[in-house]
């Protein structure tokens, strides 16, 4: 099993940028949420190709595959 982490990065202007690791599909959404509140409005959001990992076996599983 890979070591899961969250990093909260807060760049010199201010912003701030939540970044997962070592999560796969949603489960990193779940696990940052209460930071990203706590952080205030997302301004924007960008996924990793772990975030794809587990709902493509998932999605070839349900056709029939793998």
């Amino acid at each position: 099993m890979s070591t899961r982490t969250i990093e909260i990065i807060v760049e010199t202007n201010g912003s701030t940028r939540v970044q997962t690791r070592g999560f796969t599909g949603s489960a990193c959404i779940d696990a940052s949420r209460f930071i990203e509140e706590a952080l205030g409005k997302q301004t924007s959001e960008r996924t990793t190709p772990e975030f794809f990992q587990v709902a493509d076996e998932q999605q070839r599983l349900r056709e029939g595959g793998g």
